[in-house]
């Protein structure tokens, strides 16, 4: 069955405070992922931690290869995913496997990144799933 995204959800993710994994966001500053992290630590006030390969300090928050290196005692509140469709199944597994230890409670899946199985599985673990569409379009939508 396809997934159908929660106005709700949404809603409260964006207004909640709360720390962002963004996995894709790099020093790249032509990337989308460094323009909608960058927003949503400006004007969302969230703290937004890069997980990227590469492991870059971004907006002075220090970077991770991945969620499974995210420190103990680090709250991640949500992961949001700009990968490829066929790469985000295998961090939403990540975040399943690592959702007691960070405190995550909720996945988005970027604009374009659609995995109709992994948003099962998410919210067969008990995540709430956003999928295909990007915070900075559904902040345009409420105003």
């Amino acid at each position: 069955m396809p997934h159908r995204n929660s106005a709700s959800l949404i809603d409260r993710l964006l207004d909640l405070p709360a720390t962002w994994a963004v996995v894709g966001l790099s020093t790249n500053t032509e990337r989308t992922a460094y323009r909608v992290a960058g927003r949503l630590k400006d004007d969302l006030g969230k703290r937004v931690i890069p997980i990227h390969p590469s492991a870059p300090v971004v907006f002075g928050e220090q970077g991770y290869a991945s969620l499974a290196d995210i420190p103990d005692g680090t709250r991640v509140d949500v992961v949001d995913c700009f990968v490829n469709s066929d790469l985000v199944g295998a961090v939403v597994d990540e975040a399943i496997a690592h959702k007691e230890r960070l405190g995550i409670w909720a996945l988005w899946l970027q604009l374009g990144v659609i995995d109709d199985a992994a948003a099962e599985r998410a919210t067969a673990a008990g995540f709430p799933v956003v999928m295909d569409t990007c915070p900075l379009i559904e902040l345009r939508t409420r105003s």
